[in-house]
């Protein structure tokens, strides 16, 4: 009867020892369990936080990278206009020796900027005589006024291929807005010069007694249409 008694006595101890141990290992892989997802947690909180830090410092050089200055090579730029002679013909003449620098955005293209001065000394006619003429005080009046320039205000773009260019442009003392209609011809490493190379084509009308040089209108046409081709090369660094 006694070691009956001692033999359940035993039974009983070691289930309540191994109950206790279940329950000790339970316990204590919980808490394992609660301190990896702890960790988990803290990681994942900082691996999004890292994320986030990037992803604002990128956008934060993205909105301060400056455009990329392109200068334009007079030697491929040309502005050809021409204008109405008494309805019998229309004649040309064109500019050389254009200097200015074209400001390009590709990420925003509305901060791309044109900045241009064309000088009259380059103005050819193919006649020397007509040439002179053009120089002359009742015309564009270059020994007081030497250049003319174009200062854009606005850029505008739905595609990034074909823009609407509008700014200031001034012939002699006068200033007027103009609207350039430009396409992007190439945005590329040039294969001679291997320098970032743009180019564009341009064209623009506008009334030239709006400016002071309306001698002989309307016989000779007042609407004068200009036709701008350019190229330019971001310089290289020194």
């Amino acid at each position: 009867m006694i070691q009956l008694f001692s033999y359940k006595l035993i039974t009983i101890n070691r289930s309540i020892f191994a109950t206790y141990r279940f329950i000790h290992n339970s316990v204590i892989f919980n808490e394992k369990y609660r301190l990896i997802h702890i960790q988990k947690r803290d990681i994942n909180m900082k691996f999004k936080s890292l994320a986030l830090g990037l992803a604002f410092a990128s956008a934060a050089n993205l909105s301060m990278a400056k455009p990329v200055a392109y200068q334009i090579d007079p030697t491929h730029t040309a502005t050809v206009f021409n204008w109405n002679h008494f309805g019998f013909s229309t004649p040309s003449a064109n500019f050389s020796d254009i200097q200015g620098t074209i400001n390009v955005d590709n990420a925003k293209p509305e901060k791309s900027s044109v900045n241009v001065t064309i000088p009259l000394a380059s103005l050819n006619t193919n006649v020397k005589a007509l040439d002179e003429h053009l120089k002359k005080a009742d015309f564009f009046d270059a020994e007081k006024y030497p250049n003319i320039t174009f200062k854009s205000t606005k850029v505008e773009t739905t595609d990034k291929k074909n823009f609407k260019i509008t700014g200031n442009l001034t012939i002699k003392d006068v200033t007027k807005p103009v609207v350039l209609d430009a396409v992007l011809n190439q945005q590329a490493v040039h294969p001679m010069t291997k320098l970032e190379t743009i180019g564009f084509n341009a064209t623009t009308s506008f009334d030239r007694s709006a400016f002071g040089v309306g001698a002989y209108v309307p016989n000779v046409g007042d609407k004068i249409t200009v036709n701008i081709t350019t190229e330019a090369s971001v310089p290289a660094k020194k």
